[in-house]
C-alpha cells in the first residue's frame, strides 16, 4: 500500500480506532475499526468503509441501510493511533438503533443509564 499507511501506529491486531464526527455540526456520531484496507477503500470511495471485528470482515457503512457517509476529511492523531472521519451522514442515521448518533446513552443522577435521544426510524423499518 502506501506510505501514508504506513505512518499509522496500527494495533496488534492491524486495526486503529475511528471516530466518525458529523463534519457540519461536529457531533460525534459513532466509533468504529479499520484495517488498512479498510482505510485505502475510504480514501478511493469516498465513503466510509469499516473492519466488523464481530464479523470479521469489511463493512461499507449504509450497504444495507442506506445510510453511508460521505467523507470530506480524514485526520489522524498526533500518537498516529486514531483516525477522525469528518462525515456527511446520509438520512441523518449514523446508529443501528436508528437514531443519529451512537453515543445516546447519557448517565443520569450519577447511576444509571438513560437513552437521551429518540429513534429517528425504527431499525426493523431499515435493516429487512
Amino acid at each position: 500500500m502506501s506510505d501514508w499507511l504506513d505512518a499509522i501506529s496500527w494495533d496488534e491486531q492491524g486495526l486503529v480506532p475511528v471516530i466518525a464526527q458529523d463534519a457540519a455540526s461536529g457531533d460525534v456520531l459513532m466509533f468504529a475499526w479499520m484495517n488498512r484496507e479498510a482505510l485505502a477503500l475510504t480514501v478511493e470511495r469516498g465513503e466510509a468503509v469499516y473492519w466488523s471485528r464481530s464479523r470479521r470482515k469489511l463493512w461499507h457503512k449504509g450497504e444495507e441501510s442506506g445510510h453511508t457517509q460521505k467523507v470530506r476529511d480524514i485526520r489522524l492523531d498526533c500518537d498516529k493511533d486514531v483516525v477522525l472521519l469528518r462525515i456527511e451522514q446520509t438520512g441523518g442515521i449514523a446508529c443501528h438503533t436508528g437514531r443519529r448518533s451512537c453515543f445516546f446513552n447519557q448517565l443520569r443522577d450519577g447511576d444509571r443509564w438513560v437513552a437521551a435521544d429518540p429513534v429517528i426510524k425504527n431499525p426493523a423499518e431499515i435493516y429487512k
